[in-house]
Order: structure tokens, then sequence, then C-alpha cells
């Protein structure tokens, strides 16, 4: 999702100009992106976002300046069997991207909304989630029907030394970071896309803070500290009626051995990547199946089960 948080950051910066964007469409076994990826190609020839480890970028950026030029749209197919590193053929589709698209889609995550943008020949376009796209199937496959989701929003409750490093991973991966000094007076209001962090070291605050953001239910709440004193906490929570749901990672992070500010941030944003990606956080090497697991895409028969999220 990050190509697509940098791609409409750049767009918002140069409104009015004309833009190309490529996107992958279509796979077949092994690639370094899926499909989804994006890559937005400036007039200047500046590109934004990525549809591989490098290998295909230039390609693509020549050929969607082309696409600037006439208008007309183009389809690059790549055995990368052959030429590359991955075992396998993609697709990607190159237009000349609306304005209206990118208003549209910016409209949708600047608001915090889900929705589905749907890639054909004849372009992409924006929809509800949940709704179904109609026609748009001019390729020899299905149009690349994909549910965008806003950034990860991360509520950081505490400061410290450990401050610094979260909000910069966080980042570096698209999210975005709010501290927070009170916990009845948040800056944003939680959705489903929301984590929250309690650091604040001390037991008085963290058990206030904690009170405050379990009955929300988020996906991910961490709390740094040894399981001595969560337990401690938790007792006191649950003698306030206060239900403990599976969102509660305390200690916070995954086992990577860490002991620095900077190692400990590492293993909390992996936490939160892992959780809100649906990963397994095992080795890829003992993995059984693909790397990248069931695609995010959709078909449109698929599209309209997300209505009944």
């Amino acid at each position: 999702m990050k190509d697509i948080y940098d791609i409409l950051r750049e767009f918002k910066k140069r409104r009015g100009e004309n833009f190309a964007l490529a996107t992958l469409v279509q796979a077949e076994g092994s690639s370094y992106r899926r499909p989804g990826a994006r890559m937005l190609v400036c007039a200047d020839g500046k590109t934004v976002g990525s549809l591989s480890a490098g290998c295909l970028e230039e390609q693509v950026a020549s050929r969607a300046l082309e696409v600037l030029r006439t208008g007309e749209p183009a389809i690059m197919s790549f055995d990368t069997r052959k030429r590359f590193g991955c075992a396998g053929k993609i697709d990607i589709s190159i237009e000349r991207v609306s304005q209206d698209f990118l208003c549209e889609l910016a409209a949708h995550l600047d608001t915090r909304r889900s929705c589905l943008v749907i890639t054909a020949l004849e372009g992409s376009f924006v929809r509800e989630a949940g709704s179904f796209p109609g026609k748009a199937n001019s390729f020899p496959y299905s149009p690349l029907i994909q549910e965008i989701h806003p950034p990860i929003q991360v509520f950081l409750f505490g400061s410290g030394p450990d401050s610094s490093p979260l909000p910069a991973f966080a980042n570096l991966l698209g999210w975005q970071t709010f501290e927070v000094t009170d916990a009845n007076e948040l800056s944003s209001e939680p959705d489903e896309w929301t984590a929250a962090i309690v650091k604040s070291h001390n037991y008085g605050r963290d058990f206030v803070a904690l009170q405050k953001l379990l009955p929300l239910d988020l996906r991910y709440v961490g709390l740094i500290g040894p399981r001595k004193r969560r337990d401690e906490l938790l007792n006191d929570l649950l003698d306030m009626d206060v239900t403990i749901n599976a969102g509660f990672f305390a200690p916070a992070g995954l086992d990577i051995g860490a002991e620095t500010p900077e190692e400990i941030a590492l293993t909390i944003v992996s936490e939160i990547q892992r959780v809100f990606a649906g990963g397994s956080g095992c080795f890829l090497r003992e993995r059984k199946m693909s790397i990248h697991g069931a695609l995010k895409c959709m078909d449109p028969a698929a599209a309209g089960a997300l209505s009944k999220r």
C-alpha cells in the first residue's frame, strides 16, 4: 500500500500535471511484486513506486512517457524466467491516468475510507468498498480489482528514548503516528486500521491508557514492559471489568533478541505488520507455500463479499 500513499503524495505536489500510471495486473509463477503494485511516471521522467526489484522500471518508464505523448494505453509483458532473477511472467498495464481518479482515491484515503480500485485496459477508476465494479474487461483476463485501505495509524502513549525509533520505522512504511499525552484525548478517531502502543513506563498512566484502549477492540494494542508488570495491570483491569481481547500484545514485539530502543522498535513494528497483513512471523525458508500466499486482489464476483464485512 505504501506505493499508493507515495503516489498520492507526489500527485498532490504536482496537481495539474499529466501522469502515466503503470500497474502490475497479472503474475504467473514467481515475481518480486504481486498484482496491484503500481508506479507513477511524471512527464519529467520522475517515477514513484515500484513494479519489481528494479529490473523493469526503466523500460516501463520509457514506454510510459510514450503513453503520455499519445494517450494510448499499453500492455507490457515480461518473462522473468529468461532475463531476470524471478521464475515467472508478469503483465503491466500503462495508462495516462486521469486527475479525477487520483483526486477521488486521495479523497477516500484522506477521510480514512477503504475503496476498490479497478484497473482495466480502459483505465483505472474508484468504487466504494463492497460495490460491484460493472463492465471493465478489455484485458484477456479479468480486470484487476484491489481493495485499497488507509494507512495504518499508530497511537503512541508515553515518551522516552524509545519514542524516536518507533515513528521512524512506521514512517518508512507509510504509516501515520500520533503521540498521545492524555488517554482521554485521542487526536484521531480509531478505526480498523488503528494500532496503539502503551509505553509510558509508569504504572498509573499505563493503566489509564489500557482502560481507555482495550474496550475499543483494536486489532493491535501493545504494552512495553515485563510480564510481571503486565500481569499486575491485567489483574487490576479485570477488577474494573475491562475485557482483554485477542488484540492485546504484552510484552509487545516479536522475539528477535532485541535490546536497544531501535531493536525493540523494530520488533514492535514487525509485530504490527504481521497482525495487519496476516503474516505468520515464521522463517520464509520454512514456508511450504508461496511467499506471497493468497493474493489480496479479487475478481468481480469476490468483490461483493466486501460488503459483508
